[in-house]
């Protein structure tokens, strides 16, 4: 009896995890460029230490993989908003300096003359931050080029700004990081830029993406979630219920 209940208890300590992930996703249904988590697995961990070996209990795999599938694209008809097509990411700078990956499209320049989108995290170029002049109109091309004209002379030749970090993601697993952005799965590149995949880079100008999350299939998983906790609390009482049963009947008698 104590095997079963300490097994649902760990099971329900572990899917924490799994509430987490569907709560932060249906929090984030109207958030620009978001991306859901493939769904976490439970798996079976072997208890190492003194005793016998067969001590198994349910675990919970906890790394993110990100479900780069495209959200709805809204048109807005800012030159300044993009929305990054197939598995293009954009690369970002974290707080703590590392280099982090997104699908947010809401860009504006900052009051420090530099790129950056409406969280205040700045965009990364090929060459680094990219730098405005004052005063100038910015555009941004389908392959990520970033040019600007005077408003005084909108005819005249465009100054080549620099070209966003685009990569190709098609290949290369993600993972959400604490701060919200993403990062390779692989050790070598988390914090870094990675080789980018096979397929082409481009984004759409004027527009923004939406995030990829199912409200309707979220509140669905919520509500197997729910069921599943009450299903471990019951049989949990019940176990209290059979242990003090036994318990009752080796009393001897008075």
């Amino acid at each position: 009896m104590d095997k079963l209940a300490f097994t649902a208890l760990a099971s329900i300590d572990n899917e924490s995890n799994k509430r987490a992930q569907i709560t932060n996703s249906l929090a984030n249904v109207s958030t620009i460029g978001f991306k859901d988590s493939f769904s976490l697995a439970e798996q079976s961990i072997q208890i190492k230490g003194e005793g016998i070996d067969s001590r198994v209990l349910p675990g919970m795999a906890k790394q993110e993989v990100i479900n780069l599938s495209p959200g709805a694209v809204n048109m807005t008809g800012n030159i300044m908003d993009v929305a990054l097509n197939d598995k293009t990411v954009l690369g970002v700078q974290a707080d703590n300096g590392e280099i982090g990956f997104t699908r947010r499209g809401d860009l504006r320049v900052s009051a420090t003359g530099l790129l950056e989108n409406t969280v205040g995290q700045l965009i990364l170029g090929e060459n680094g931050p990219i730098s405005v002049p004052p005063g100038q109109l910015v555009s941004i091309g389908p392959d990520g080029s970033v040019v600007s004209n005077s408003p005084s002379d909108p005819e005249g030749a465009p100054l080549n700004l620099g070209q966003l970090m685009l990569r190709d993601a098609s290949e290369m697993p993600l993972i959400r990081r604490a701060d919200g952005l993403f990062q390779p799965l692989t050790d070598e590149f988390r914090g870094r830029d990675f080789p980018t995949g096979p397929n082409s880079v481009s984004l759409q100008s004027g527009a923004l993406e939406g995030s990829n999350v199912n409200p309707v299939e979220a509140m669905i998983k919520m509500m197997d979630f729910n069921r599943a906790f009450e299903s471990k609390i019951k049989i949990i009482s019940e176990i209290k219920s059979i242990d003090e049963s036994g318990s009752s009947m080796m009393r001897l008698p008075q």
